[in-house]
């Protein structure tokens, strides 16, 4: 395991510290983008989001840093408290930028799995009501099942075969614990 994706839960990056060693912790850039917006005026949410959604325009890991460094500085200026959170949360925010840039659209934010799980709440609330817990698990097990008998075959495959070669690779390389952003 080199990578978590979550959002930010003091008690999961714990977890995660303690029994995935030296996996990183990639914060969901959806919510972290919700929760900086939280603190700004409806008026600026737009142009907050504009700057924000800049730093993951980048095509390599450095540039990506260096807009979030940019980024931070432009919006400290008039909200110094996104300064404070987008430096704070620099590593977590970008720990996707360790892995090969055809995976960062998939792991960055937690997306992938809410709309699985959105899945599997359109199937359970077309029964309504299961006669037991057992015949709830079956129909979610058989969603789960599905997406991955989708994932291996089709066109729609979450990470390709050659994808994960390149993180194979990089892993073989490269120690888990330089995998993380400097």
């Amino acid at each position: 395991m080199q990578l978590v994706i979550a959002d930010a839960h003091l008690g999961l990056r714990q977890a995660v510290q303690a029994v995935m060693v030296g996996a990183a912790v990639q914060r969901c850039r959806v919510h972290f983008l919700r929760n900086m917006l939280a603190r700004v005026p409806k008026g600026s949410a737009e142009m907050v989001a504009a700057a924000v959604r800049t730093i993951f325009a980048q095509p390599d890991a450095a540039h990506v840093h260096e807009q979030l460094d940019v980024v931070a500085g432009m919006l400290g200026r008039q909200f110094p408290t996104l300064e404070a959170m987008l430096r704070d949360n620099a590593d977590d925010v970008l720990a996707f930028t360790s892995f090969p840039v055809s995976h960062w659209k998939k792991v960055w934010s937690t997306n992938p799995l809410e709309r699985l799980n959105k899945e599997i709440k359109r199937r359970t609330d077309v029964v309504g009501v299961f006669p037991n817990p057992e015949a709830l698990l079956r129909l979610a097990g058989a969603v789960l099942v599905e997406a991955h008998d989708e994932w291996q075959v089709s066109d729609r495959r979450y990470l390709s075969e050659g994808s994960m070669a390149l993180l194979t690779t990089t892993t073989k390389e490269v120690a888990p614990a330089q995998l993380l952003p400097a």
